[in-house]
């Protein structure tokens, strides 16, 4: 069943202004003066608004007109190209009479495919929606449409080393915010022609373009059908981040867990897409989404394959040794020292009991105000401006934990155990999955306070089922380990090396029966 994604807003104010699709078989007026006057109106006479009128010394009204949205548009291109070139077609053919008078409209049509690709647009809905986007609309008098000239040009951010999802060894480029500079970088690394890029436009008001990437005959149909249909359905005003898009189109809406893999890494997509899986790419944002993904593929970094395999495969089980440190650790100080301390060596429970003395709370409040003040630490460090907030951070957690210590407000272990779990969840490549790690840790320790140990194994039985249950577009969220498959475990928990590598991911259109990698 398809579902409909929509957001409502309050009507403008006196019912005069449209949404795009509103102007859409309304035709475009033959009269040039007609037309402009009404884009003057529609556009409210906007200030960016530019209209360059055409016409001869001996013509009374403008025979033809350039209009464009200034710092979207290339002003010098129309300014020193478009512009003259039609006048001076203009200019030539105004002295023509009878039959070749007819031939000024067409010659300038003509003229118009050597500046750049040319679009008609026979509706007010086309008209605007190439206006908008940059293009310079020309209409030409006794010519019920216009014609749209690609010359869009504004200003960009380039292609920078990535700062969010950072490597030692790989190539240092990442996504910018302008949506055909990131289709390039993805084309100029997979020179494969069955590589198809099928765009849309989503959002009533921000007319957002986004393009749906994935390989011919290695990207499964079903999956490929599924994203056109989730991508149509959407139904909202405004699309400003692929974050939009993520929310829309996943499987588990209530999941702490993302369904969706982001990245804004080029080398990262391509390698997904070589392995059957879809890209969604949205203009304005560098961030880029790949579906269906695994559990798995969260703690997998681009750097592992360009790593020797004995490194790369003690980076990732260091990584999943970081998971359970980040998601429990704390729980377990919590459950041993409340109900289990027969658990722990002799000498060791003295020292913590001797820590524990002036303590005047009990281990979970203890452990939910220093995760709690780490969390604000955070957070902090992160909305204040770059050259203080590292500073504050890591000063502010290091004051804050020596002064609760010696005003006996917490243990010194508990400060180590909220350090080593905060940095444990920095191990983690992926962003998204350390979020609802965090969130988790507070719901184990609530368990841990509890039901002791076996509120924890309840809970991770919990956390596996739910695991299990989730589905990313179709496909098993923990595959190839549930359900188990062979084909994926070569890259799971550890990596193997590439001459031991021959099957494609389950995930793929081959199912893992094709050999992909190179045979030695």
């Amino acid at each position: 069943m398809q579902r409909r994604f929509t957001r409502t807003t309050s009507p403008e104010p006196g019912g005069q202004a449209r949404r795009l699709e509103e102007y859409a078989g309304i035709p475009v007026d033959g009269d040039v003066t007609q037309t402009i006057t009404r884009i003057r109106k529609d556009l409210g006479a906007s200030d960016d608004l530019a209209i360059r009128e055409l016409r001869t010394d001996e013509a009374e009204r403008p025979e033809a007109a350039v209009i464009y949205i200034e710092g979207l548009t290339d002003a010098d291109a129309v300014n020193d190209y478009l512009s003259d070139l039609l006048w001076r077609s203009f200019k030539e053919t105004a002295e023509a009479a009878g039959d070749e008078g007819a031939r000024i409209a067409s010659e300038a049509r003509e003229l118009l495919y050597g500046v750049g690709p040319v679009s008609e647009a026979s509706d007010m809905a086309a008209l605007y929606g190439y206006l908008l986007s940059g293009e310079a609309v020309v209409l030409l008098d006794g010519e019920a449409r216009a014609f749209c000239v690609d010359i869009c040009h504004w200003k960009g951010r380039d292609v920078t080393e990535s700062t969010n999802q950072t490597s030692i060894r790989g190539p240092r480029e990442s996504f910018t915010e302008t949506l055909r500079t990131n289709t390039s970088l993805v084309r100029r690394k997979i020179k494969d022609p069955r590589l198809r890029l099928e765009k849309t436009i989503i959002g009533r008001s921000t007319q957002t373009h986004v393009v749906l990437l994935f390989i011919e005959g290695l990207a499964k149909p079903s999956v490929v059908e599924q994203a056109r249909s989730r991508l149509g359905a959407i139904d909202i005003d405004g699309v400003l981040d692929s974050g939009y898009i993520e929310e829309l189109i996943e499987d588990a809406r209530y999941s702490l867990f993302p369904t969706i893999y982001n990245t804004e890494l080029p080398d990262n997509v391509a390698a997904q897409l070589l392995e059957g899986k879809i890209a969604i790419m949205a203009d304005g944002t560098p961030n880029v989404l790949i579906a269906p993904t695994q559990f798995m593929a969260f703690f997998q970094s681009a750097e592992d394959y360009y790593q020797r395999y004995h490194y790369a495969s003690l980076l990732r089980l260091l990584r999943f040794m970081s998971l359970f440190i980040s998601l429990l650790f704390p729980s377990f100080y919590i459950a041993i020292t409340t109900f289990h301390r027969d658990m722990l060596p002799a000498s060791l429970l003295i020292s913590l009991a001797a820590q524990r003395e002036g303590v005047p709370f009990p281990a979970f409040v203890e452990a939910l105000v220093m995760e709690v003040t780490f969390e604000i630490l955070r957070e902090a460090g992160v909305r204040m401006p770059r050259a203080i907030g590292q500073a504050v951070s890591v000063v502010g957690t290091l004051v804050i934990g020596q002064a609760a210590v010696q005003a006996g407000i917490v243990s010194a272990a508990m400060v180590i155990v909220v350090s080593v779990t905060a940095i444990s969840t920095f191990t983690l490549p992926a962003y998204s999955m350390s979020i609802p790690i965090r969130i988790l840790r507070f719901a184990f320790m609530a368990i841990a306070a509890s039901f002791g140990l076996f509120g924890i194994c309840m809970g991770l039985f919990v956390l596996l089922l739910h695991l299990c249950a989730l589905r990313s577009f179709g496909e098993a969220f923990m595959s190839p380990l549930a359900p188990f498959r062979d084909a994926g475990l070569e890259d799971t928990l550890v990596r193997l090396p590439r001459w031991l590598s021959f099957k494609r991911p389950a995930t793929s259109a081959g199912d893992g029966s094709g050999r992909y990698r190179r045979r030695w």
